[in-house]
């Protein structure tokens, strides 16, 4: 069963898994089936600031493995709680903490899997078997957006969330980096966060200006996220794209706010995308303007020198300055051409990715997945 347990808007990653999920089920029949029920009486929800708060939420039951002499029809479905939740102040877990004592019954739930590791902390003590995905800041520390350094709560939350994964049963990260940041004794399991192929494809850049009332004679250089974010460092796109207008015209267009269905507008309607974070564990911005054929110019982040890597097209620079990032820029947009990258992110489907979640779900039932002391989980 789906439910969303403290969780703030934001943090979409930890959404899309549950909602890839659920349309994997959908669409599966047989052993594979996902099943999707009643929804329970109540989850629990908290935003930032603010205590959690009861909601209703969707239920999903998955069906493990089918013994050899057991029908599809008389197998008990898997029931996941699934506890999705972003940064959210720490004493506020602790009334979330009573009440989700309450949700976490044997008898309703299989297993827990939580998104990020404060998520992780309302399933402990466990009384389940516990999945824990880290997604980036849990891992990594939490910049602040004042002066751009990492804060004393961001540490707190590290070291809370590497306590959470030594209880956990299997440990997914979206990243290869993200494992140097977990106690050497817990193995993890790279899981990046799937991608919607079908929303996030090629199409005419005329036809996308004109869905988005953009001029078809202009060169545009997208930022995707939220320009307050001082991780995401919007001044140093601006910079680099300011350098740029002294040798070729461009404009830099910021997407915040819009609905993520017109992101793939976006990223069909400009000539190149700008990630210039500081901090990411596998940004998914870079990835869907891989599978929209949008070429990239980034800084060294998360698993981006990897998803760029053989791309004709792209560039990674080797520092974050804003001129290094301006040449980049120029070389990209003075090729003037779409890049062939579509094929690099295939195997990110959302049902791909939901499938491999799945297998882990059936390896800590099963008893097949050992946790970091090499017991049976």
């Amino acid at each position: 069963m789906v439910q969303d347990l403290a969780g703030r808007p934001g943090g979409p990653g930890g959404r899309r898994t549950a909602r890839a999920l659920a349309r994997l089920g959908a669409a599966m029949r047989g052993e594979e089936r996902l099943e999707l029920g009643r929804p329970p009486p109540a989850a629990l929800r908290g935003r930032l600031g603010v205590a959690p708060t009861a909601r209703r939420a969707r239920p999903l039951h998955l069906p493990p493995s089918r013994p050899p002499d057991e029908s599809s029809s008389t197998m008990k479905p898997i029931r996941v709680l699934m506890i999705t939740s972003a940064e959210q102040k720490l004493n506020r877990y602790v009334g979330g903490w009573l009440r989700a004592r309450r949700q976490l019954d044997p008898t309703r739930y299989d297993l827990v899997h939580a998104q990020f590791g404060q998520s992780g902390l309302l399933a402990l003590p466990k009384r389940l078997p516990l999945v824990v995905t880290f997604r980036g800041s849990d891992l990594l520390g939490i910049v602040s957006d004042v002066d751009g350094r990492y804060t004393w709560k961001g540490r707190v939350l590290q070291r809370l969330s590497r306590l959470v994964a030594l209880n956990a049963d299997a440990v997914i990260v979206v990243s290869e980096h993200m494992k140097r940041s977990l106690p050497p004794s817990v193995p993890a399991v790279v899981i990046p966060s799937g991608l919607d192929l079908e929303l996030f494809r090629p199409m005419p850049r005329d036809a996308a200006r004109h869905a988005l009332k953009l001029p078809l004679d202009r060169r545009y250089v997208l930022f995707v996220g939220n320009p307050a974010q001082a991780r995401k460092r919007h001044a140093l796109a601006r910079r680099a794209v300011e350098i740029v207008n002294h040798s070729c015209p461009v404009e830099l267009v910021t997407a915040w706010g819009a609905p993520h269905t017109d992101v793939p507008l976006y990223m069909n309607a400009c000539d190149a995308l700008i990630c210039t974070s500081s901090q990411e564990g596998s940004p998914n911005v870079v990835k869907e303007a891989l599978a929209c054929e949008l070429p990239v110019v980034s800084v060294p982040v998360g698993d981006v020198p990897l998803r760029l890597r053989g791309i004709e097209g792209c560039e990674v620079c080797a520092d974050d300055q804003p001129e290094t990032l301006a040449a980049a820029l120029d070389r990209v947009l003075r090729r003037g051409a779409r890049i062939r990258s579509r094929g690099a992110v295939a195997e990110l489907d959302e049902r791909s990715m939901a499938q491999q979640v799945i297998e882990i779900y059936r390896s800590v039932l099963n008893g097949a997945h050992h946790n970091h002391r090499g017991e049976d989980s």
